[in-house]
């Protein structure tokens, strides 16, 4: 009976990097890389290059802090990876590590060209503004221009699991990789009583996928010493 008084979100897990953006009075100031929890890497000039992140917005909080996932669509990474091929360079193993890769460029012009983008996922801080549910929060940054993860609202457990299974059978189908679906209590009250461990929140679980399989032709094995 508890249990079906609890909504929840359920999101895609997007495979990139997590960035944290802020901004002042509606004017971006900073972005930077989680990086261990607590001190992360100033990435503000790389982050401005992506098209999806507005560089003013219509609000006046003083200050607004949110969340979001840098990723490199599955279309850009072929375009990077077949241009330095061609030039005899190495290339990356996959989208997540050139998204990584692209974000810590020490030149942005070079961040610029790689057709970065991303999903913004949560709220860290709006002042001056009340919200009862994360569904809430998530409708209030799309009203502000920015790009937001989409959401389904769902109650039962029978519900959960075959939208998450959904998204599995369908991630191939998606202009960009995901590793897994993110389960959340929507009402922020009962996120509060539900409080967090010293690493995971208690009102929050991640289902991880499986790797992604293909088949291939193995045409030779150098072997070396």
């Amino acid at each position: 009976a508890r249990f079906a008084q609890v909504e929840y979100t359920v999101e895609l897990k997007i495979d990139g990097l997590s960035v944290c953006l802020e901004y002042e009075k509606g004017r971006f100031v900073l972005g930077a890389t989680r990086g261990d929890g607590h001190v992360g890497e100033n990435v503000t000039e790389n982050i401005k290059t992506i098209f999806d992140v507005p560089m003013t917005m219509d609000t006046d909080h003083e200050h607004l802090w949110i969340r979001g996932e840098v990723y490199m669509p599955r279309a850009a990474f072929e375009k990077l990876n077949c241009a330095r091929e061609l030039a005899g360079e190495s290339l990356f193993a996959n989208p997540r590590n050139a998204a990584a890769g692209s974000l810590r460029q020490l030149d942005p012009k070079i961040c610029a060209q790689r057709g970065l983008d991303i999903f913004i996922f949560n709220i860290q801080l709006c002042e001056g503004k009340e919200f009862t549910t994360h569904a809430e929060t998530l409708d209030y940054l799309k009203s502000l221009r920015l790009k937001v993860i989409s959401y389904q609202k769902l109650r039962s457990v029978q519900d959960i699991d075959d939208y998450v299974l959904s998204i599995n059978e369908n991630r191939g189908d998606l202009p960009c990789d995901i590793d897994g679906a993110v389960i959340k209590v929507n009402d922020l009250a009962q996120r509060e009583r539900l409080s967090a461990t010293a690493k995971f929140p208690r009102w929050a679980a991640a289902y991880k996928y499986p790797p992604e399989e293909k088949e291939t032709i193995l045409e030779d094995i150098y072997i070396q010493v």
